[in-house]
């Protein structure tokens, strides 16, 4: 490793082994503020500030008190809620191992599986306010493919979220460049009093990700009748 360039940047020599893709994704991590940041703040990823500055914008974490975080590897928006919100009860699952955060009940296993819901609400102890999504599928190379794939994941997740949240509780998820598809956002519309898509700053400007925040549960009483809730554009 070697520094050049202007502010100090850090440059990584390609070594025998590393490919020029793996270089430059090493140089950018070691360039990150973000990345610096969360070394520094005892965050386990970057990711922990697109949870920071989503809530800065919405204030979804206030008030909050049992909160289920979906897709939790490696853990750091569970973190976050667990310092913004000492006292909510949290719930993660995920397919990866994930190292032991205190006040978090982790579930490793698969989201999709039938049991998943029931075992995340048992380690919870109640419905959730506040239902956070991260995942992503693997993608294949294929952006259509990889764009399906992940919507499906968040079809899932929100309906895990209209079955168990209380009323008045919010939604959080990733979705792709473009926002979730038509039919999803009206899903949500349905459902929440308001549905917006943000991309935060801490969200690489080269990424497809985006975020949709859907607010105001209506309840399960909440029928195709009611009237929509707001909705803006990504």
């Amino acid at each position: 490793m070697s520094r050049g360039g202007s502010g100090g940047r850090t440059r990584v020599k390609t070594a025998k082994k590393r490919t020029a893709q793996s270089t430059r994704w090493l140089e950018r991590q070691l360039n990150d503020p973000y990345v610096k940041r969360a070394k520094a703040e005892g965050y386990r990823s970057r990711a922990a500030y697109k949870l920071i500055e989503l809530d800065e914008r919405f204030g979804f974490l206030k008030g909050t008190r049992r909160v289920v975080d979906l897709g939790l590897a490696p853990g750091g928006w569970s973190q976050v809620v667990r310092r913004q919100v000492p006292k909510a009860a949290v719930a993660g699952i995920d397919l990866l191992p994930v190292d032991p955060i205190d006040g978090v009940s982790i579930i490793e296993g698969d989201f999709l599986d039938d049991a998943a819901p029931g075992q995340l609400i048992e380690a919870l102890g109640g419905a959730p306010d506040l239902v956070l999504s991260d995942m992503a599928a693997n993608t294949v190379g294929h952006p259509q493919t990889d764009a399906l794939r992940t919507m499906a994941l968040v079809e899932t997740a929100l309906a895990f979220a209209i079955d168990t949240l209380d009323q008045g509780g919010d939604f959080v998820a990733k979705v792709f460049a473009g926002g979730a598809d038509s039919e999803l956002v009206a899903e949500m519309k349905r459902n929440f009093t308001t549905v917006k898509h943000a991309k935060p700053p801490a969200s690489r400007k080269g990424s497809v990700e985006w975020f949709v925040v859907a607010q105001g549960f209506k309840g399960r009483a909440a029928t195709a009748t009611d009237e929509p809730g707001d909705s803006d554009e990504p």
